[in-house]
């Protein structure tokens, strides 16, 4: 059985310490009062609040289903930190984002996970590639993986891309029952056993259990959310929809196992270089 997800840790940033390109939404590597060293995404980036509230559902939800996920806190980011950043875009992108914003921790060596040269079996593919149909992530491709080998094991990262009813909640209704297109995932090609982790984790996703990941949101990312009156409104909203995913898995489900049978479509596409996060020296553990 998961447990419940411990409360998120809370830091406040010291140190702006470089942009990370790579994001479409601009993050920042940030220095905090604990000495740790953070990814930094930010309140006032273009992809909007949604982005911040996805990463900590689907990534606590992940956690809490037995999966690696690098730990993510919340951040005091004072908007001044950025003013000796030259590139006026961060400068503003920090002013506009002073207070609260999202952290997740910096793995520092860790190299993106190719499944050609690290063979992570059919089991633990088929639990990713269930839970990213759950969540719908459509950013675990054979072109970006979001998948980190850390100390030999591998980590998944980034689910701002994740629940995209989100972004429009009139989307929400159909959201149960939508397909979910698996041709272009990463692991297709290492046999996911995607029916042993439905047998598995399905019975894990309890409203218990939703309800805890959910209460880890701050409730000012959630408030002023059109259509609702209350931050646990929103919550119950992300709750119903995951809810009712989970009960129509007889919707979804069928079309990931044609994928999987029908193999993969592509080959994994090596970088040509390490992301910029790795190329980055001076920082801690």
């Amino acid at each position: 059985m998961p447990s419940d997800p411990p409360a998120l840790r809370h830091v406040t940033a010291t140190r702006y310490v470089t942009p990370l390109r790579e994001g479409g939404s601009l993050p920042g590597l940030m220095e905090a009062d604990d000495l740790g060293t953070y990814a930094v995404k930010f309140v006032a980036a273009g992809q909007g609040r949604s982005v911040l509230v996805n990463e900590i559902v689907a990534g606590e939800l992940a956690r809490a289903l037995g999966f690696a996920v690098p730990e993510i806190c919340t951040v005091d980011v004072d908007g001044e930190l950025g003013r000796t950043e030259p590139d006026q875009e961060v400068q503003e992108l920090l002013r506009q984002s002073a207070g609260l914003n999202l952290a997740i921790d910096f793995l520092p060596g860790a190299l993106d996970l190719d499944p050609l040269a690290f063979d992570v079996g059919p089991g633990f593919a088929g639990r990713v590639l269930w839970f990213d149909a759950l969540v719908g992530n459509v950013d675990r491709s054979w072109r970006n993986s979001n998948m980190l080998l850390w100390h030999r094991a591998p980590y998944l990262i980034d689910h701002g891309a994740t629940l995209t009813f989100a972004h429009r909640w009139d989307s929400a209704a159909g959201f149960p029952r939508r397909p979910y297109d698996a041709a272009d995932h990463v692991l297709l090609g290492a046999h996911p056993d995607v029916a042993a982790a439905d047998r598995a984790l399905a019975p894990l996703v309890t409203p218990e259990l939703l309800d805890a990941v959910l209460a880890l949101v701050p409730g000012v990312w959630l408030e002023g959310e059109p259509g609702f009156g209350s931050a646990d409104e929103v919550r119950a909203g992300y709750a119903r929809a995951l809810l009712g995913r989970i009960a129509a898995r007889d919707a979804w489900l069928p079309g990931v196992f044609e994928t999987v049978a029908a193999g993969r479509p592509r080959p994994v596409e090596r970088p040509s270089r390490p992301p910029a996060w790795l190329r980055i020296g001076g920082v801690r553990r």
